[in-house]
């Protein structure tokens, strides 16, 4: 069975809509839970959340006090998750939950929950103003070519994995933006497929193009540091 993780800040025009698109993609996936959270919303965010537990039973909403990051989001509603297999993506509707089905059926035919693997999704067709996409592919080049990670995209929210090979990383802010290099870094087995991709219709987008950059070359270094020193991978054998 899935969790499905959705950090949101600031939704309250998306969230009906989305996890309305979750609940029917759930018709096709085993999707047993979805898990908003609230990362410290100051508009109406949460009370629509509640409001909408009574017509789907699959939904949490789990909420920060103040703003934390979507770093800390994650994490705070993987682990809360109930099922092995989790579903991240963004809370802005821009991430098509349709795409679900297609991660969740390569996923099993790569062995599911019994092998350590990541389906990463790649934006097929990137719908945002043309200087965060330039600002993003430079980005990404830098990333991809510091880290060896073979992710072209991994901006991109949508993913699948499970969870107990997300809790083995080392925590950090800003690890999502590193997840497949991580999961790297712990012998998880990458695989891409392109998704779709739909431009913001509501809301604000919570992110700046210049702040972005600053805090990446810094925790890309981080991130660098990390991969020179991951464990040895070595066979381990026991005497009987």
């Amino acid at each position: 069975m899935i969790s499905v993780v959705i950090p949101v800040l600031n939704e309250q025009d998306n969230v009906t809509l989305l996890l309305g698109e979750i609940s029917q993609v759930a018709e096709k996936a085993p999707i047993s839970e979805i898990i908003f959270v609230d990362d410290g919303s100051t508009d109406k965010t949460h009370a629509i959340l509640s409001s909408m537990r009574v017509t789907e039973p699959r939904l949490r909403i789990l909420r920060h006090e103040s703003r934390s990051g979507q770093s800390a989001a994650l994490w705070t509603g993987i682990k809360a998750a109930n099922q092995d297999v989790i579903v991240t993506l963004d809370g802005d509707r821009q991430n098509n939950p349709a795409d679900i089905e297609q991660l969740y059926k390569l996923f099993a035919q790569k062995g599911g929950k019994h092998t350590a693997l990541m389906v990463a999704g790649e934006r097929a067709k990137r719908r945002d103003n043309l200087i965060r996409r330039i600002s993003s592919r430079s980005a990404n080049k830098l990333r991809s070519w510091l880290l060896k990670d073979k992710t072209k995209d991994t901006g991109c929210s949508l993913k699948m994995f499970r969870r107990a090979d997300y809790m083995n990383l080392p925590y950090f802010n800003h690890m999502h933006r590193f997840l497949p290099a991580l999961m790297m870094r712990e012998g998880v087995e990458i695989v891409h497929v392109d998704v779709s991709h739909r431009p913001r219709t509501q809301g604000v987008s919570k992110y700046g193009t210049l702040d972005r950059l600053i805090v990446s070359l810094s925790d890309i270094a981080g991130v660098v540091w990390l991969m020179r020193r991951a464990r040895p991978k070595v066979k381990v054998f026991e005497d009987l």
